[in-house]
């Protein structure tokens, strides 16, 4: 079967420019998505003509004067989307909301609409500007966290994360976290092999200072369940431990049977399999970016028997952790 459109879920990805963009940081989001689109046309079958708009869009639809001054020109003016994505700038975020009045009322309305909408260091200000952080949990540019957490007192500020999402509201601290972001994105959008090919395009020789992977848990926060969120926040840091759930239960004041319950209901899903989610993700971030051999990588995920780590990661991707790997080391 022959496919002459876009899938249904991305159609469009508008890309902010405003003046005082960092250029490089907009292009990066622009030549993710356009090779993004390209690939998954070839893999359809259509050849290399984009199978999703990537455009540059500006607050009155005219071109930008960015941080190292050079005008960037534009696509168009703001308007439906299904991808939002919102680069760094330099400049006073005052006089940025005082020059584009309609930013902020468009980020509500797409996000009411179910566009998903992406902060990369002070990007993420204008989602938290918006209202759109409060309650949820956001990360942004070390050199920002004190302003941040000083302008934006509702937001749950982690600056211990590269990246956090919740409620298809994600944020980057930087330009790596970045990249692993729209990769996220990607994967999410048109598969894990159109993903794979864009990584092994652009990010081979990536150096990070943080290990990627445990993105998509976001949303499983956005519950009431004051206990659970702390054993949630727990599980993140001791994923790799050897602990039973019985014990961790106790620790909160439940029994395993309301523990159980309660996990479920709150997250949606059980705490076993939540559990071995944190560590597969961890794990694929570990394959994708590092040459630690597999054993060294089950160990530090938390598993002491390389195989039964295998099976579990092949039932979770679909493929062994060396053919994880290799998608992102063979030439395309």
């Amino acid at each position: 079967m022959m496919f002459t459109q876009p899938p249904a879920s991305l159609r469009r990805v508008s890309i902010l420019a405003v003046d005082n963009v960092f250029a490089s940081t907009l292009m990066q989001a622009k030549d993710f998505f356009h090779l993004a689109s390209l690939r998954y046309s070839k893999q359809l079958g259509l050849g290399l003509q984009p199978m999703f708009e990537i455009c540059l869009v500006s607050p009155d639809g005219q071109p930008v004067d960015s941080f190292s001054n050079v005008q960037v020109p534009v696509d168009g003016g703001l308007g439906d989307a299904d991808v939002i994505i919102l680069p760094a700038f330099w400049d006073d975020f005052d006089n940025l909301l005082q020059q584009y009045p309609q930013v902020l009322p468009w980020l509500r309305e797409q996000h009411a609409r179910g566009a998903v909408l992406c902060g990369e260091a002070s990007g993420v200000f204008w989602l938290a500007e918006a209202g759109l952080l409060d309650g949820k949990e956001a990360t942004t540019y070390w050199r920002f966290f004190t302003s941040f957490a000083e302008r934006f007192p509702k937001v749950r500020l982690n600056q211990d994360k590269h990246l956090t999402d919740a409620d298809n509201l994600y944020c980057a601290g930087g330009t790596t976290s970045a990249c692993d972001l729209y990769i996220y994105l990607i994967e999410r959008f048109c598969g894990a092999n159109v993903a794979r090919a864009v990584a092994r395009d652009i990010l081979y020789e990536v150096q990070r200072s943080y290990t990627p992977g445990r993105m998509g848990f976001g949303g499983q926060k956005l519950h009431q369940d004051l206990i659970i969120l702390q054993i949630q926040h727990w599980l993140e840091e001791h994923f790799a431990d050897k602990f039973r759930f019985e014990d961790v239960a106790r620790n909160h004041g439940m029994s395993i049977r309301n523990f159980m319950r309660r996990f479920q209901t709150a997250t949606g899903d059980k705490p076993l399999h939540y559990l071995q989610r944190l560590r597969i993700e961890t794990a694929k971030g570990l394959l994708s970016s590092t040459r630690k051999s597999i054993k060294t990588i089950s160990y530090e995920v938390g598993y002491d028997d390389a195989s039964f780590f295998a099976r579990l990661f092949r039932q979770h991707t679909e493929l062994s952790p060396n053919q994880y790997r290799q998608q992102f080391m063979q030439e395309a």
